[in-house]
């Protein structure tokens, strides 16, 4: 592929949903791909949301000037998960703005990501596409061609229906959002590490709670993040013993970075978007595996109509 991105974006007409892919090769690229991309958007007034990891996020707020009218978020923290980005950190803005156009980049891949990390980041690629279809707004993708693998960009041509680069703007031939939620829909690797297990049904939600809390404590979770963990695990577990059957198994394991938490249940998410979009204030249910993504550092999930695996990763104290 082409070196940087020498033309800014062009966003999708009003009422038209926009993602594009953004290839660059160093930070001329992608300034030439960004910087007009936000200052259009504020010509044109319209509201804009800036999230990338932290070097890349200085280079473009420093490109772009001192304005309080473009909103900057350091994606390696709100989106270290990247399960959070769209409800929390798309959805949030979107919302905020309804009835207007908005312009977003978001970078959610970048050198740095785990291989643990990165399925879910594919799937969230794919899944903005059904998240937002038909919302009045365009969401910009940026992705380092030197830094990340052919195996990435691939993917990145079959999430994003347009690509840009400094050759311009096409269409994706090879654009297949469905495929890629369904191929990183797989089983999860088994753990290296000793497990402990924990089967649980409709009375054992307070030695759910008891189990989550003995590891934490042991793995030097501070009050908050132990706190949170046993929200996300017990949410979880209620919804097993209301929707999977009545039952579940509850594996808890510590790796070099995180204490790993795992529900496997009967139940099937068979929406892959569950989880990943806040319910209208007056929608029924829907909202657990919402607070679940944001309250983690990861979440991986696997499911099919033989059962669904959840695993919550939390950083541990090195």
């Amino acid at each position: 592929m082409a070196g940087g991105a020498g033309a800014g974006a062009r966003p999708a007409g009003a009422g038209a949903f926009g993602h594009e892919g953004l290839f660059y090769r160093d930070p001329a690229g992608l300034l030439a791909g960004t910087v007009p991309f936000v200052t259009d958007g504020l010509a044109a007034g319209e509201p804009v949301l800036v999230a990338m990891p932290g070097a890349n996020l200085r280079l473009v707020r420093d490109a772009v000037g001192a304005t309080d009218r473009v909103r900057w978020a350091d994606m390696t923290q709100a989106g270290r998960n990247p399960g959070r980005i769209i409800p929390w950190v798309l959805q949030a803005f979107i919302d905020q703005h309804a009835g207007r156009r908005v312009r977003i980049i978001g970078e959610p891949i970048w050198a740095g990501r785990s291989e643990a990390e990165y399925p879910a980041c594919a799937q969230h690629e794919a899944m903005i596409n059904m998240a937002f279809a038909g919302r009045d707004a365009t969401i910009l993708c940026p992705y380092d061609v030197g830094g990340l693998g052919a195996d990435v960009l691939a993917d990145a041509h079959a999430t994003h229906p347009v690509l840009v680069d400094d050759t311009g703007r096409r269409s994706s031939p090879d654009y297949a959002p469905v495929e890629i939620v369904a191929r990183y829909n797989r089983p999860l690797p088994a753990p290296v590490e000793p497990a402990a297990a924990l089967t649980y049904e409709f009375d054992s939600l307070p030695a759910v709670r008891r189990f989550v809390a003995g590891h934490g404590g042991a793995a030097g979770l501070d009050e908050d993040r132990l706190a949170d963990l046993q929200i996300a695990v017990t949410e979880l577990a209620a919804n097993s013993i209301a929707h999977a059957g009545g039952r579940g198994v509850l594996r808890v394991w510590r790796t070099a970075g995180h204490l790993v938490c795992e529900i496997h249940d009967d139940g099937w998410l068979a929406d892959p978007l569950a989880g990943r979009l806040t319910p209208a204030p007056d929608g029924v249910g829907g909202r657990g595996l919402v607070i679940v993504q944001a309250l983690c550092d990861l979440v991986r999930v696997h499911s099919t109509p033989a059962g669904t695996t959840v695993r919550l990763y939390v950083r541990h104290p090195a």
